[in-house]
């Protein structure tokens, strides 16, 4: 994947340190359009290989991934812009500044009460990439590398609940009382784009964006291995999660596949 290296802008965080924000984004080829992911969920119960079944579980997923981080990386770059023009103080125009209430809207950033300045830096901390080895190993270990209930028949490889009845799939083992279903989509590609959204803004991954937020300041490329400490509370494992999580990454190298 090509790579175009942006400007870095100088952002203060409201509460932590300031931030140069990494601007480098991976960038779709004029190719992508032509060969998007493939579409068809891959019959992975039947591979009796369990490498062979890992290497194509992964290969599978990461187109998603990229493409998902390279949408993510679009909407990063136009809010750059804004940024600077929220730093040098001039007023954003009616196009600017519906764009950015919309994207404030979609990444759950409350704007009545922030200044243009802090609701840019709040939306910096958000509208972020994450590592494709990440990704990849919480899909591994969440969808039992894609032969799971739920990736089957929800087509949902992150393990994502939703609490409306008719939501998704009731668990066979659900607590007594408890409400919540494994929610379905429509395609792959909606389970990866609500996972980056879940991450990007639900405040248990607040110590995740931190640390994230960290790394650009410091212009280093985002360490999975050091971000996966901040998923803690996405299993009731807890830091047995966390270990799993970094041991897949480490097992099948995964690193290897992280762009940027």
């Amino acid at each position: 994947m090509q790579m175009l290296a942006a400007a870095f802008w100088s952002l203060a965080l409201a509460g932590l340190v300031a931030v140069v924000t990494d601007l480098s984004k991976p960038q779709a080829p004029a190719t992508v359009a032509e060969q998007p992911p493939i579409a068809v969920f891959p019959d992975f119960v039947s591979i009796k290989s369990i490498e062979v079944k890992k290497q194509q579980f992964f290969d599978y997923l990461q187109d998603y991934v990229i493409a998902e981080n390279q949408a993510v990386a679009a909407s990063r770059a136009e809010l750059s812009t804004l940024a600077a023009i929220a730093n040098s103080g001039v007023a954003f125009s009616i196009r600017e500044r519906e764009w950015l209430l919309d994207l404030a809207a979609n990444y759950r950033v409350e704007s009545a009460k922030l200044s243009d300045r802090e609701l840019v830096n709040e939306l910096l901390l958000r509208v972020d990439g994450l590592p494709v080895s990440l990704v990849l190993a919480q899909a591994a270990n969440e969808s039992a590398w894609g032969t799971s209930r739920f990736a089957l028949e929800g087509n949902n490889v992150f393990g994502q609940w939703c609490y409306q009845e008719g939501c998704g799939i009731v668990p066979k083992r659900r607590r007594v009382g408890a409400v919540h279903e494994v929610k379905t989509f429509e395609s792959i590609a909606g389970s990866v784009e609500a996972y980056f959204r879940n991450i990007n803004t639900h405040a248990s991954y607040q110590y995740l964006r931190r640390m994230r937020a960290e790394m650009r300041s410091r212009e280093q490329k985002l360490d999975p291995m050091v971000l996966a400490l901040g998923l803690g509370h996405y299993s009731e494992r807890g830091e047995h999660y966390v270990d799993e999580l970094q041991n897949i990454i480490l097992q099948n190298r995964l690193r290897r596949r992280d762009h940027g």
